[in-house]
């Protein structure tokens, strides 16, 4: 396996920028993201990785792109690093389902692992067949440094897949943060599971034994 993984948010969308919920909704860069995208092209240049792995949507595909032609590459695309679906609330302001849906919403905020936006996608569901592309991704390099581009709240999960670190707030975008993270790969690397014990700087890793799916 690797010994690095860079975990690359994809640019931001307006959707993003207005706070929308944007799931697996497919939609261009903004100016915003366009520009943040070519930073990250340009930082990764000097010591690019081996290989770049991306969501086949438009925002990270789009992202993936422009780093990809600053580092001399061609990313590679892997179904599984779609984004989260969010059902019925893609498209819809994060604030509007707060104040439509508050009992969904709070639920959502305190502990996203036992619910589902109405006809979207558990978040176990979506870890589960994100750890399969990370697993094949780990399987065809067993040394160096690889790439990996998805959207947010998809970076929250690779990273917390690789490295345990807590999700943090699965709502916010912060259109102003560094879009790469260069996680190190453990030479025993196993992903941690819904059901962790909780800790009071990760909430998010404790999962209910009957989800709650909201019809």
């Amino acid at each position: 396996m690797p010994d690095h993984l860079i975990v690359i948010r994809a640019g931001a969308t307006d959707y993003d920028l207005q706070e929308r919920i944007r799931g697996t909704l497919d939609m261009p860069l903004s100016t915003e993201g366009v520009a943040a995208a070519t930073r990250a092209g340009d930082r990764l240049a000097a010591d690019p990785p081996a290989a770049i792995y991306a969501s086949a949507d438009e925002t990270a595909d789009e992202t993936a792109r422009i780093i990809a032609t600053a580092c001399g590459l061609k990313p590679k695309h892997l179904p599984n690093l779609c984004n989260v679906d969010m059902g019925l609330w893609q498209g819809r302001l994060v604030e509007e389902i707060r104040d439509t849906q508050p009992r969904l919403h709070r639920q959502w905020q305190d502990n996203p692992w036992s619910v589902s936006p109405p006809e979207g996608e558990l978040l176990e569901e979506a870890c589960e067949r994100v750890e399969a592309a990370i697993e094949r991704i780990f399987k065809r390099h067993p040394a160096g440094t690889v790439a990996v581009v998805v959207p947010r709240p998809l970076d929250a999960i690779v990273t917390w897949l690789v490295s345990g670190r807590s999700m943090g707030d699965l709502w916010r975008f912060d259109a102003d943060a560094d879009l790469v993270d260069m996680l190190p790969v453990a030479a025993q690397w196993q992903p941690p599971r819904p059901g962790a014990a909780v800790t009071p700087s990760n909430p998010l890793e404790s999962a209910p034994s009957q989800p709650f799916v909201s019809r």
